[in-house]
């Protein structure tokens, strides 16, 4: 952990806290190394997601009614 890291408080249910807990002791890791890790993979795999939503912003819209016709009318459902 770099010395500009700020603390925070967290509250973990008591069974992911103690898999938390096994997880750094098998690792070698800190939990909070763990934790730090887990946000920013999920924070990317917003970020990811966020492009996705801006590259398919111009496609045209389907209602749900048009895809399940188009659905039936080629034979899918």
């Amino acid at each position: 952990m770099t010395t500009l890291s700020k603390r925070a408080t967290i509250y973990l249910d008591p069974a992911l806290h103690q898999a938390l807990r096994i997880k750094s002791i098998e690792t070698s890791r800190s939990m909070s190394d763990l934790i730090n890790e887990i946000v920013k993979d999920a924070l990317a795999e917003d970020a990811e997601d966020l492009f996705a939503f801006d590259e398919r912003a111009n496609e045209p819209l389907i209602s749900y009614e048009d895809m399940v016709e188009r659905l039936k009318k080629d034979g899918r459902i």
